[in-house]
């Protein structure tokens, strides 16, 4: 087990000539003039890692969701880049790593290696994660398929029809379906629920198209995630540490948005509350944060208000991990309590205000102004606060992130295929379920549909008509062709279904004089009536 983390693990750390206490309520972060801790029962308020490509943002990820494994506590981070991945594995002893350790008295340092599951949303470096439409709603996929507010009204009437006939929307499918339905029946559907434009249904299905091509029918499927599966604990007490296979997910990053909107939805629908725990009941990273609030609508903005706001009260701690600490909506940025800053630049105005705003949201030092030390930050090192035991944020520190115990970078394909085969969860969602639902009863529908109409015609154009067709000797083999007058006669019979012979004379030279035209229209007619008449 890894020496030097928080919970049922003792550490002790130097600070002048005096020991630290041990501390088994606690996460050890790093150094400054002190030793950095992050408070566990505080560890649910949430977070914010921030700074510049190449700074360490990723590594103090890593570390804290070490420290979270050892104390008890899940942990789910997406992967944007593939490193985190060796969390998995074993560290080693690398020259600035050992560096590190030294410099903030961090001794013995000894590495060590995580629980972990592996995820993917297209199932190919993890297990795959999959939803249904029914649960991600109608407000999530108009994010996802950016959707106009008319096109969104009528998404609405779809779900509305789908629950109203009692039918389930689970896949890609399923959704298409139900909007043909809208389309086929928008007359009767507008008196019930609102107006319905064709127009709008037609657009939504072209961006289903391009959602499908995306790789969202994967995502759309069943056996759908079970977020206790994100939330497991190992025997000898340790959290599992869920990682989500992301570089190619950035591919289509507003389906990645989508998914993280989703995923807070469904911890925040699910779970109990507990109020304030001693330990996050589990803590989730999101990397590349700024996708949550890019081109959002205000309905959406509001829900990831109120989710952030509220889910503590679950026990879930939610730490967003991004470049520029004002990519996070000001509203949900005030309900970050911890907060880890690494360097900035400062080159462009937008940068600057970036800085500048970075340092108002800190408690100030007065050995140092703030703003000044975040464009001077070294590689692994950062600005840390973090809420003390009464709530309120500590001042400000310069502080050394100390070193990850795993593997820093990612494993190989054969070891991640080698855990995938031994995960919790293997087996339990490699298989895709595609159960009855709205594809299926729509299909079957129109099929009765037909057959009912097939029927009818054909019991329509039977007795007279079969009479008919035998007088007129036009009873034929499939494929064989009519004559002129076969085919006349043909229109004949269709016309004077369910009229009695003596009706023949007097309406169907009506109709056929008016659709057969000139003289030899009218001979052919009075040909076969006088036919038919004599006979």
């Amino acid at each position: 087990m890894f020496y030097g983390f928080a919970y049922k693990h003792m550490h002790r750390f130097w600070e002048g000539d005096s020991r630290v206490m041990d501390r088994d309520d606690a996460i050890f972060i790093g150094k400054s003039t002190k030793a950095e801790f992050l408070n566990l029962p505080l560890a649910n308020r949430h977070g914010l890692i921030t700074g510049a490509t190449g700074t360490g943002k990723t590594v103090t990820l890593q570390i804290l969701a070490e420290a979270f494994s050892n104390a008890g506590v899940p942990v789910f981070a997406a992967d944007i880049k593939g490193d985190l991945s060796g969390i998995a594995a074993v560290g080693e002893d690398k020259d600035f790593l050992v560096k590190r350790a030294q410099e903030i008295e961090l001794s013995p340092y000894v590495h060590d290696k995580f629980p972990v599951i592996f995820w993917d949303l297209f199932g190919e470096q993890g297990h795959p994660i999959r939803a249904t439409i029914s649960e991600m709603g109608p407000l999530l996929l108009a994010r996802m398929m950016n959707l106009s507010e008319a096109q969104e009204g009528v998404l609405n009437i779809a779900f509305r029809a789908a629950d109203d006939q009692g039918l389930l929307l689970l896949d890609l499918k399923d959704l298409q379906s139900i909007l043909t339905y809208v389309a086929e029946n928008a007359g009767e559907l507008s008196k019930l629920y609102g107006n319905v434009a064709k127009a709008s249904v037609g657009a939504i299905q072209r961006q289903l198209l391009v959602l499908e091509n995306q790789g969202g029918q994967k995502f759309f499927a069943e056996p759908a995630l079970q977020i206790s599966d994100l939330m497991r604990v190992t025997n000898d007490g340790r959290g599992m540490v869920s990682i989500l296979a992301a570089d190619k997910l950035m591919q289509s990053p507003r389906l990645y948005a989508t998914f993280l909107l989703w995923l807070m939805s469904e911890l925040f629908e699910q779970l109990p509350e507990v109020g304030d725990p001693e330990k996050p009941k589990a803590v989730f990273f999101f990397d590349e944060a700024h996708l949550l609030f890019d081109e959002a609508p205000p309905a959406l903005l509001e829900k990831v208000e109120q989710v952030v706001r509220l889910i503590r009260s679950k026990g879930v701690g939610i730490y967003f991990v991004t470049q520029n600490p004002i990519d996070v909506l000001d509203t949900v940025a005030a309900q970050l309590g911890n907060r880890v800053q690494h360097a900035l630049r400062a080159y462009t105005p937008r940068e600057q205000k970036a800085v500048k705003a970075a340092a108002e949201t800190f408690r100030p030092n007065p050995a140092f102004k703030t703003e000044d030390v975040i464009t001077q930050l070294g590689v692994g090192e950062a600005l840390v606060s973090v809420l003390e035991v009464k709530g309120a944020p500590s001042v400000v520190e310069r502080t050394l992130i100390r070193p990850p115990a795993a593997k820093l970078g990612p494993i190989t394909l054969q070891e991640r295929q080698a855990l995938m085969a031994n995960s919790p969860v293997a087996g339990h969602y490699d298989d895709e379920v595609d159960r009855e639902s709205a594809y299926e009863l729509l299909a079957k529908k129109a099929q009765d549909a037909t057959v009912a109409a097939q029927a009818e015609e054909e019991a329509s154009t039977s007795g007279i008509g079969g009479l008919l067709g035998t007088l007129f000797g036009i009873n034929r083999k499939r494929g064989e062709r009519l004559t002129p007058t076969q085919s006349i006669t043909r229109d004949v019979t269709r016309i004077v279904v369910n009229r009695t012979a003596g009706q023949v004379a007097a309406n169907v030279g009506k109709q056929l004089a008016g659709s057969v035209g000139g003289s030899v229209g009218r001979a052919i007619v009075r040909g076969v009536l006088g036919s038919m008449l004599r006979r």
